[in-house]
């Protein structure tokens, strides 16, 4: 599920060097997200993840072409944005329905 860390990794995803955005998310999740992010003007990539010995797993990665994006920076600047209009919060981005609308201070997970 997400994680918002400000680690930076950039890494290959369909052959095309990209930041990840978020690992080990389901294909449904990876379609929220790419969905987000190319809705906000990204690139996107995503792919299947490999196990160590290389069979594919259930599970994908997701990156955009935009080495210096970073998910967390972006999110607390206010400068992703739902289809609505609305700014994406924590809450949206962790696809938390029932709390897309309160301000993330007053959160409590």
């Amino acid at each position: 599920m997400a994680s918002l860390k400000g680690k930076h990794i950039v890494t290959e995803v369909e052959g095309v060097r990209c930041t990840i955005v978020e690992t080990l998310t389901s294909e449904e999740r990876a379609g929220f997200l790419r969905d987000l992010l190319t809705h906000n003007g990204y690139i996107v990539k995503m792919e299947k993840e490999k196990a160590k010995d290389g069979t594919l797993l259930e599970t994908y990665v997701i990156g955009t072409t935009d080495i210096v994006f970073n998910p967390v920076i972006r999110l607390y600047q206010k400068k992703l944005f739902r289809k609505d209009g609305h700014v994406v919060n924590p809450s949206y981005w962790n696809q938390w329905p029932d709390q897309w609308d309160i301000p993330y201070w007053q959160v409590h997970h």
